[in-house]
């Protein structure tokens, strides 16, 4: 027996065209200014700031509405200490045994390697979690595997939405994977249906922080409008 569907009436604010540009605008020009991080102050960032971006990225469309996420914001000093450390090792084998020379050749640009102090510099670790199923209890107290849909996709939207609510906040991020990332399961004690799926460091930039100099595609490369 399946739960029927139950509708609500939509609450939607239409913008006079004037504001539609001036918030499409807007928002485009601060999303411009975006750029991931590796130079973080350890200054302290209000926790309300995380605590929003995070009930921001959890609105996000999700398959089936099963909303397959789970945030892990780290603070403990200890805490990124270990996760740095195992970072590190990781990424270390990797730059040195795992990666192919093609691989390493497309990282140059960026001037990575397998040093990660940012780990423990930002104040806060934004640990996001794919569940790729979910786990449920039956009447008897026994968990029951539920399947999830398109969690990767789902997940991967939340992110883009954690990213620009922490953007607009005036925060600076950094994506890092850092690869297998089993052992932040092991290190946050998340259970077996979740998985690591990347980990945001969120702070302030350094005061003498840099960044790589590149650029984006132009939108006539990235657009196709079809008529």
């Amino acid at each position: 027996m399946h739960d029927e569907a139950v509708f609500t009436p939509l609450t939607f604010e239409r913008l006079l065209p004037q504001e539609q540009l001036a918030q499409s605008r807007a928002f485009l020009s601060r999303m411009r200014t975006r750029r991931s991080v590796r130079q973080f102050s350890t200054e302290p960032v209000a926790f309300e700031l995380i605590e929003n971006a995070v009930a921001t990225a959890a609105t996000a469309p999700s398959g089936a509405n099963q909303q397959p996420w789970t945030f892990v914001v780290v603070a403990d000093a200890e805490l990124k200490r270990q996760i740095r450390a195992a970072a590190e090792a990781e990424e270390r084998e990797s730059y040195e045994r795992r990666m192919s020379e093609e691989w390493k050749a497309a990282l140059a640009p960026l001037g990575t390697d397998w040093h990660k102090p940012h780990l423990e510099d930002a104040p806060y670790l934004i640990v996001v979690f794919q569940q790729v199923y979910g786990l449920e209890m039956d009447a008897d107290g026994v968990a029951r595997k539920v399947k999830h849909y398109y969690t990767t996709e789902s997940v991967g939207i939340a992110v883009g939405l954690l990213l620009a609510s922490l953007h607009l906040a005036g925060l600076a991020t950094l994506t890092h994977t850092p690869s297998p990332m089993s052992f932040l399961s092991d290190l946050l004690g998340r259970p077996p249906n979740e998985r690591a799926y990347v980990v945001i460091p969120v702070g302030y930039p350094a005061a003498d922080a840099q960044v790589p100099t590149i650029t984006k595609k132009p939108l006539r490369d990235v657009l196709i409008v079809q008529r």
